[in-house]
């Protein structure tokens, strides 16, 4: 009963509904009568419901067509946009990809040319430090190879890349030996530095600074800036690490190998030391600033090091003395001397004979006043005189590696 009921309120409430939609119909299309005046008489024509609704459906219709047209033309267009875009993306696709490939190109020409230059400076930083070596593993280890372009006849990388069939595969394979080469900077700047360290502890043997020592062997350079092809920061730092440990090494080597070593004379045994003693001459205590060798007169007076003469003649207290800079604030002093057997500006090597003992200047008798000076102190030259076997050969090894380095620098500047 109450569903009946509820069906019945249902279609009640339609009823009414429907009732209402057609008295708002008929109020909107009840009948309409449009008067007008003509010819002084007033007449009218009656518009129905029935002419109002089908000129409404006509309008209606008219609309829908247009509408339904538009759209038509609207989804037309839309699909033609679809398939232009659809073409303009495929030939984006195939320029881009065409670029790449491009790109690839220009990039293994590029990666290969600057690995060729980074290979030929690690060869130029190898060859005018140690010479001409045929194996990298001579410097390095086994491991340690840098690439194969680095060995005799081996063709340029980018003459070997200009024409790669796969960039892509071409690209890793130049970055695996730019990795290669890379490690092989970092290994030689290690064992650089540890070949540095002995040299220090040899100058450090001779009772001198290290630090004094090498910045004595700064010299002048100079030129335009030309920043390096390849900007990484992994390859400037590999490069500018290795450059910084040859700077550094070369600069305690040749300071090494200025430090006197050699006997300025073939005396075995010395008549006084260096420091405080009793003046020969008044008893009284006095500082003595070298060491003496007696000797015969007459005989031979030798460099202790390589060095250029600064000075020939007399001075008080010393006699006839010869003065040798051996560079790095390092100065030699022989004294006393009979005769002299160079001039001032002359270069002379460790051994040649400089002069003749004497007894000239305040001297008891015939010998041979020595000393050393750093940055003009006087120095004890006994560890100048006792040098332990190892440091000697450490600074023997330096010797020859610095006349390299000296000898490769004067062909270049001939050349240029």
């Amino acid at each position: 009963m109450g569903q009946q009921a509820d069906g019945t309120t249902l279609n009640s409430i339609g009823m009414s509904h429907l009732r209402d939609t057609r008295k708002w119909l008929s109020r909107i299309f009840a009948d309409k009568e449009v008067f007008f005046r003509s010819g002084g008489e007033v007449r009218f024509f009656r518009i129905s419901r029935t002419v109002q609704i089908t000129i409404v459906s006509l309008v209606v219709a008219v609309a829908l067509l247009w509408l339904a047209a538009s759209a038509a033309m609207l989804f037309n267009q839309a699909r033609v946009a679809g398939a232009q875009a659809a073409m303009d993306a495929k030939a984006k696709a195939v320029a881009a990809e065409a670029r790449r490939v491009n790109f690839f190109k220009r990039s293994v020409n590029d990666i290969a040319a600057d690995l060729d230059r980074r290979q030929n400076a690690l060869d130029d930083m190898v060859r005018s430090q140690f010479g001409p070596v045929a194996n990298p593993a001579d410097v390095v280890g086994p491991q340690e190879e840098p690439a194969a372009a680095n060995k005799p006849g081996a063709k340029k990388l980018s003459d070997a890349s200009a024409a790669p069939a796969n960039p892509a595969a071409a690209v890793g394979k130049l970055r695996a030996i730019e990795n290669r080469q890379t490690q092989f900077a970092r290994r030689l700047a290690m064992l650089i530095d540890q070949r540095a360290a002995k040299a220090e502890a040899a100058i450090r043997s001779f009772g001198l600074n290290p630090a004094q020592i090498a910045n004595g062997a700064r010299t002048g350079r100079g030129g335009p800036f030309v920043p390096w092809a390849d900007d990484s920061a992994n390859d400037d730092a590999a490069l500018a690490t290795l450059s910084r440990s040859f700077d550094r090494l070369n600069a305690l080597e040749q300071g090494l190998a200025a430090i006197p070593s050699g006997r300025p004379t073939a005396s075995p045994v010395l008549t006084s030391s260096y420091g405080y003693r009793r003046d020969p001459f008044n008893g009284h205590a006095a500082f003595h600033a070298g060491v003496d060798f007696p000797g015969s007169y007459g005989q031979p007076i030798l460099a202790a090091a390589n060095g250029r003469v600064v000075y020939v003649g007399g001075r008080p207290g010393y006699g006839n003395v010869v003065e040798i800079d051996h560079g790095h604030g390092i100065l030699t002093r022989y004294a006393h001397l009979s005769r002299f057997g160079v001039r001032p500006g002359a270069q002379v090597a460790r051994g040649d004979a400089i002069a003749r003992m004497g007894s000239t200047g305040r001297s008891t008798g015939t010998h041979l006043h020595f000393e050393v000076r750093v940055n003009g102190n006087p120095i004890n030259p006994t560890r100048f005189l006792e040098v332990r076997q190892d440091v000697l050969q450490v600074q023997q090894i330096a010797k020859q590696r610095i006349g390299h380095v000296r000898s490769v620098t004067a062909k270049s500047r001939n050349v240029g």
